[in-house]
């Protein structure tokens, strides 16, 4: 069972257990945050509908507050005697996913709709 969520502009595939690295949240280490669902999947069944999704939420806790990598920035301008060397950390949460959105939920609406 998998879940594709959205947060910061971008999007995850996501399992329990999973630990990911995604933009600065506003949280402490050791709160709880709820992402929005964008794709269920039970392994049998995937569900995009927005509508079934609507209320759905994968929930996930902060393991840490983190500056990522340090990203160069080099510019420069042949025959010129022009460079610049600039760089940039961005600021990061890891988070780990700890629960799916109602592990049984795709099964339910697959046998309500037969």
């Amino acid at each position: 069972m998998y879940a594709i969520v959205t947060t910061g502009g971008k999007q995850y595939k996501v399992a329990k257990g999973d630990i990911i690295d995604v933009e600065k949240l506003n949280a402490q280490p050791g709160d709880s945050v709820e992402l929005d669902v964008l794709l269920l999947n039970d392994g049998k069944q995937t569900i995009v509908d927005a509508a079934t999704l609507e209320g759905k939420k994968v929930t996930a806790q902060v393991l840490d507050q983190f500056k990522g990598e340090k990203q160069l920035v080099f510019k420069f301008h042949k025959r010129k005697r022009y460079h610049r060397t600039k760089g940039h950390r961005q600021n990061l949460t890891k988070l780990q996913i700890s629960e799916l959105p109602l592990e049984g939920a795709a099964a339910k609406s697959a046998s309500t709709e037969e």
